[in-house]
């Protein structure tokens, strides 16, 4: 794909709202603005949103604004959609995993489903893209909620994406920055989750290269 005068919308929790980085210029949707000449960008991103809708209401209600929920508000004029999320499903949802076999968002399996239909139905002239999560400090800990490691989050969506036609980046294998590795940690994000100013340049980059090949 030529990307150079491209619309570009960005669907993404705290990583694409740019928390870890310096400046907004820092971010990796920006970054990709830059070095690939994009012609404009339309970013969506809230801190702390999960991809699947929740059972029971958050200590913050900005983090029940569910990806979802949101999809009805992207731009229509857009050439690509990037959705890049599902590491807050697994850090504190409480959705259930459910099946690959789900189709509705109140698991996070259907939630994947759901949102890859409902992208590539109403916006029928956008290439729709995802990004699973990139590794994370503690990432192979089960989660509480739901007993399934990131991998295991991360995995959902690629297979999803196959069943669907939607092509996946997959981060969680292809980014080479793994927080569980204490030079990582430091060298590439704030906190073993969110990534730095170097963090999101390799972002940036991989991103660059995954939809230039398209």
């Amino acid at each position: 794909m030529e990307l150079k005068g491209k619309r570009i919308t960005f669907l993404g929790d705290s990583i694409t709202e740019g928390w870890g980085t310096s400046c907004a210029e820092a971010r990796y949707d920006n970054l990709l603005a830059r070095d690939a000449e994009l012609g404009s960008t339309f970013t969506n991103g809230v801190g702390g949103t999960r991809i699947a809708y929740q059972r029971n209401s958050s200590a913050d209600p900005k983090w029940d604004l569910y990806f979802c929920g949101r999809a009805s508000q992207l731009d229509l004029s857009g050439d690509v959609i990037v959705v890049f999320g599902g590491t807050n499903d697994y850090g504190h949802g409480n959705a259930p995993f459910g099946t690959d076999s789900d189709r509705q968002p109140d698991t996070f399996c259907g939630a994947v489903n759901f949102l890859m239909h409902y992208l590539k139905g109403r916006y029928p002239k956008s290439r729709v893209v995802f990004v699973t999560p990139m590794k994370r400090w503690g990432g192979n800990v089960p989660s509480n909620a739901t007993g399934h490691n990131l991998a295991e989050y991360a995995d959902v969506i690629v297979r999803a994406g196959q069943r669907n036609g939607v092509p996946v980046l997959d981060l969680y294998n292809e980014l080479p920055i793994d927080p569980d590795i204490e030079e990582d940690r430091h060298e590439y994000t704030i906190d073993g989750l969110h990534p730095n100013d170097r963090g999101h340049a390799m972002i940036a980059e991989e991103l660059r290269r995954f939809l230039e090949a398209l």
